[in-house]
């Protein structure tokens, strides 16, 4: 099964919110929910959504407000149920 890609803004706006903090905590939380077989984790360029915080993108759904202080809370109830459920759709 080919990985889906999960991506996270490593755009200037992103960068300076300290996007390269929320980095190595994510492939944390990639590894801990043992999801690397099924994720591929790509920085992007901007996703445009620059107003709205660290922003992340799976299958087209945006996660804003995202931060190194809230990237465990964010990850396991909005980020996680989303890719649970359009993964079990495949």
């Amino acid at each position: 099964m080919a990985k889906e890609n999960l991506f996270l803004c490593m755009g200037s706006a992103c960068h300076q919110l300290g996007v390269y903090e929320v980095l190595p905590k994510l492939q944390m939380l990639i590894q801990t929910h043992k999801l690397e077989d099924i994720l591929e984790l790509k920085g992007s360029f901007c996703l445009e959504t620059c107003s709205h915080g660290i922003v992340m993108k799976f299958k087209g759904q945006h996660f804003l407000n995202i931060s190194s202080q809230n990237i465990e809370e964010k990850f396991t109830q909005e980020i996680l149920p989303v890719i649970k459920a359009k993964l079990s759709h495949v």
